[in-house]
């Protein structure tokens, strides 16, 4: 599909990118001034292209956004038009395009006040997150089981790429279950507390599940880098300093198990 322009061809071909470029992408009228104004067509032809950016655009959103685009429905496209305005695609790859999704939900006047928007959509990027991670090693039960007692207070565990933590204050999880099965929505439901959760990837299928407080705190001390003695020493705020090396070990045999780890290095 072509549109007519003024004087046949346009010598600078990069500025008239960019004319077209700003039109498509921030509607930009300035492009009309160099279009053939003897073809009618040509404002119409202008807009299928900007039409059919956003329908990408819209397009992708629905693909990485399942529980959002379910609990929302019909109202998912206008909800997803008001973010391209906001964020307009600057990547190559529409795989990062929608990055700033939560944060846009969760600031926006528009959305702010339904903040399970912005829960939901949290979830889903993380699930995506984690599902495009880059590969790694997972950590094997039998190298931990090979350390010598005498280093276990100075290893430090990595974290396998795709682990990601968030805390989320609405059912979200459950409703993307429900979303992906293609069965009813549940309510959504507020939490009284922020509930923590862990999402990763093992092999090609990705994880979820919910993580009680002292557990999330040594999770996320074990992504700060904190050595085990480090992490057993923060536990006691929850647990008895008798059994805080206990909890923490078995933690981490149930992190390693999951395949949330990938290596240990010792001091």
């Amino acid at each position: 599909m072509w549109v007519g322009l003024r004087g046949g061809i346009v010598s600078d071909l990069g500025r008239l990118q960019r004319l077209f470029q700003d039109y498509v992408v921030r509607g930009a009228r300035d492009i009309e001034r160099v279009v053939d104004a003897s073809n009618n067509d040509a404002g119409e032809r202008l807009a299928i292209y900007a039409q059919a950016y956003r329908l990408r655009l819209i397009e992708a959103l629905e693909t990485d956004f399942v529980a959002l685009r379910a609990f929302v429905g019909d109202d998912f496209a206008a909800i997803a038009r008001a973010y391209i305005d906001v964020h307009p695609s600057t990547h190559p790859s529409l795989r990062h395009f929608g990055r700033h999704f939560p944060d846009f939900l969760a600031r926006d006047p528009r959305y702010q006040a339904q903040s399970v928007l912005a829960d939901l959509a949290a979830f889903d990027w993380a699930l995506t997150e984690a599902f495009d991670a880059p590969d790694a090693t997972v950590l094997a039960i039998d190298t931990l089981a090979a350390l010598p007692p005498e280093q276990w207070a100075g290893m430090r565990l990595r974290p396998h790429p795709s682990l990601i933590r968030l805390d989320l204050n609405w059912n979200a999880a459950a409703i993307w279950n429900a979303a992906d099965a293609g069965t009813p929505l549940p309510v959504a439901e507020r939490a009284p507390q922020p509930i923590a959760w862990a999402v990763w990837r093992q092999d090609l299928r990705t994880y979820f599940r919910s993580l009680p407080t002292p557990e999330a705190w040594a999770l996320d001390a074990v992504r700060a880098g904190r050595d085990f003695a480090a992490v057993c020493e923060g536990l006691c705020e929850w647990i008895e300093p008798a059994q805080a090396a206990a909890h923490a070990a078995g933690w981490l045999k149930q992190w390693i198990s999951d395949g949330m780890l990938r290596d240990i290095a010792t001091a």
